[in-house]
């Protein structure tokens, strides 16, 4: 398949700067095989599952990744930023850095608060120690575990995804807006976006439906915000990111399907993690590894039967998965109606429902 295969026309003025308020009050387009299209809100989604489907959420939160510093070396100052992407050790992180093709292992940064962010004066140094193929710097800092923890939270910004960035600054609603209500593990450096719709609300209307809620772990990277460079897909390579599915969890859902239940996975994070996780025979394992997982049109899968999503961009992996689940020409239909009806794109934007294609 070719990259040019998953590309559209998207409007700028469809990408979302800000989320819907409250969260459940955002367009839902339900998408069904071989059905109509409809419009309807993420508050209609109880009405649009049945008691005994289980709906699967990335409970991973955010961290503040992006940091601003310099790198010295003799006379020589130059500002970098870094987006911190996977943990290596307690002390060490994988980053894309920007300038980085000017970084040599060996240099030391110091990152410190971006522009009048108080901070108290706080910095943060850390070390090059190896440089990827794939643009990724390694950095190993003199802080550890806790003490670089809290070091990042005090002087890192949200790591918005640029096509926001780029067009208005990080503030302080966004560490309210981009993160989920049921966020608790420490680690991604973007949001699980499907699961910023959701409210206190919603999630006791759903438990009084009779939808079991569930949680997984994928702690997503800064890949999620890189293009893809290969037109032939087969020479694309995903960046690795760490999750868990815990074997209470393996459980439960195991016993969903058993009973006749549907698997709904809220956001493509929980999709890949679970479709990880999960034998040819349709059985969902205990997993604590990392996943690469690719997901283009032609994929079987295992474990999904549904997938609440956010609208994706042009020639991204995630509008390759969507493709994958929903069929292609089902997809483009769905894009097309969602651009001429004012849906909002992206991961401040409106949601999907759909059903897996057969």
């Amino acid at each position: 398949m070719k990259l040019s295969d998953f590309d559209f026309h998207l409007p700028d003025e469809a990408i979302a700067l800000r989320p819907a308020e409250p969260r459940h009050s955002a367009r839902l387009l339900l998408v069904r095989p071989g059905q109509a299209l409809a419009d309807h809100q993420v508050l209609d989604l109880p009405e649009l599952l049945q008691a005994g489907d289980a709906l699967v959420f990335n409970d991973t939160r955010v961290i503040p990744a992006r940091l601003f510093g310099s790198r010295t070396r003799g006379e020589n100052v130059q500002a970098v930023e870094a987006t911190l992407h996977k943990r290596l050790s307690p002390n060490g992180w994988t980053a894309f850095m920007r300038p980085g093709k000017r970084l040599k292992i060996g240099d030391q940064v110091v990152f410190g608060p971006h522009e009048d962010r108080a901070a108290d004066g706080q910095t943060l140094t850390a070390t090059v120690e190896a440089k990827g193929e794939g643009g990724e710097v390694n950095l190993s800092f003199e802080r550890s575990g806790v003490e670089l923890d809290l070091a990042i939270a005090a002087i890192g910004l949200m790591p918005l995804p640029p096509y926001i960035a780029a067009k208005r600054a990080e503030d302080e609603r966004d560490r309210r807006d981009y993160q989920t209500v049921y966020a608790r593990e420490d680690g991604s450096v973007a949001a699980p976006t499907a699961g910023l719709h959701f409210t206190p609300e919603l999630l006791a209307l759903l438990r009084a439906k009779g939808v079991s809620l569930h949680f997984v772990t994928l702690h997503v990277g800064a890949g999620t915000f890189l293009p893809v460079k290969t037109d032939d897909l087969t020479d694309h390579k995903m960046h690795a990111e760490y999750g868990v599915v815990t074997a209470q969890t393996a459980q439960a859902l195991n016993a969903v399907h058993a009973k006749g239940g549907r698997i709904i996975c809220v956001g493509t994070t929980s999709l890949r993690l679970l479709e990880s996780a999960t034998d040819e025979d349709g059985t969902i394992r205990p997993f604590a590894d990392d996943t690469a997982i690719f997901i283009t049109p032609g994929y079987r899968f295992r474990a999904a039967d549904g997938l609440m999503t956010n609208f994706h961009l042009p020639k991204s992996t995630l509008f390759m998965l969507v493709s994958a689940f929903a069929g292609q020409a089902q997809m483009r239909a769905a894009y097309e109606r969602a651009i001429a009806t004012g849906y909002r794109f992206y991961s401040y934007g409106d949601s999907s429902l759909l059903w897996r294609a057969s």
